[in-house]
């Protein structure tokens, strides 16, 4: 239970450790990633508001298909380009990164790379 503890405080400050140097703005707001095992999750913050203004996930039927996997890259890609559709709908082209405690490897760098293709600006 001691490790547990630790391990998840260490997680915590690392997710810490990288929000205190990224602040959404109502003219640059934060996309932030959330991954589990199964799926997911992106969605774009103004905290100056407080408020998600574009979400994104593979937990919806739309982006990924009941039955198919949501925890792999090519998941997350579909994720960064319907975000980025979505954002470019509301008239979001320019967003702070927020990775959380996660490295910018594998599935957090898919999604970030097809973000940008569809045409946000990191």
């Amino acid at each position: 239970m001691k490790i547990e503890k630790r391990i998840n405080k260490q997680r915590q400050v690392r997710a810490w450790r990288v929000r205190k140097r990224v602040r959404g703005t109502t003219a640059r707001p934060r996309l932030t990633v959330f991954r589990s095992n199964k799926h997911i999750y992106a969605q774009i913050i103004d905290d100056h508001e407080g408020r998600s203004i574009v979400a994104a996930s593979t937990a919806e039927t739309g982006i990924c298909p009941k039955g198919e996997n949501g925890g792999n890259k090519s998941a997350a890609v579909k994720v960064g380009q319907t975000l980025a559709a979505r954002a470019l709908e509301k008239g979001i082209k320019l967003v702070a990164f927020d990775r959380g405690r996660y490295r910018y490897h594998g599935r957090i760098a898919a999604l970030a790379e097809a973000a940008r293709d569809g045409g946000l600006q990191f």
